[in-house]
């Protein structure tokens, strides 16, 4: 029992520190880009763009302005909180599920001739991954949890689908997405996982 309770405390120290990582990567980048004239933000999401695919992987480290940095990492740090609580696999996992559909989905329907940064599309995703993530394990706290962040984001999520100026409601929809497929993957393969567990438990006759 101890055992288990140390294995899960170490998980979660790891799942933050990889939150604290990627907040961290965030801002030196960001700190670069203001020093480069933000000329880093050229080598975001070019919409249809084959030789700038790459940007699916480098826009959620690149933003407009401290500010607009500033604006994603409350509710990223918010949000990473509660799924790092579950160590930092998942948290990785989650993440680059998010990012890559986001940004194909942008790099597929965003306007032709804009360039999309940022990590919003990874919030979103967060926070459809954690609204949905009970429904797929079958978890009464996590269906509870679901439950908080949607009457506490839910507002928030919806505004942002609305086109506005400036702001890529394509790369919010599709982090939405990709944040409801990462939790039905990520259920099924832990639901695979406690499966085979339980299959070699049982005594050879059984099997």
């Amino acid at each position: 029992m101890k055992d288990r309770v140390r294995e899960r405390y170490v998980a979660q120290v790891d799942g933050l520190r990889a939150l604290g990582a990627l907040v961290a990567i965030m801002w030196a980048v960001e700190l670069v880009n203001a020093l480069d004239s933000y000329r880093l933000d050229h080598d975001g999401i070019v919409p249809r763009n084959a030789s700038h695919l790459d940007g699916i992987v480098f826009a959620p480290f690149l933003h407009l302005s401290f500010s607009h940095l500033l604006g994603n990492t409350v509710p990223f740090l918010i949000l990473g909180f509660a799924i790092a609580l579950a160590g930092a696999g998942r948290l990785l996992l989650v993440t680059l599920i998010v990012a890559l559909v986001s940004g194909l989905g942008v790099w597929l329907t965003a306007p032709s001739g804009t360039v999309t940064v940022g990590a919003s599309g990874v919030v979103f995703g967060y926070a459809t991954y954690l609204i949905s993530r009970g429904l797929f394990d079958r978890r009464i706290g996590e269906v509870v949890l679901g439950i908080i962040v949607l009457l506490l984001f839910g507002g928030a999520l919806i505004s942002d689908l609305i086109p506005h100026t400036g702001i890529s409601w394509e790369a919010h929809l599709f982090g939405g997405v990709g944040g409801v497929i990462a939790a039905a993957v990520l259920a099924r393969s832990a639901r695979g996982r406690t499966s085979a567990a339980g299959a070699t438990s049982l005594p050879a006759s059984l099997r």
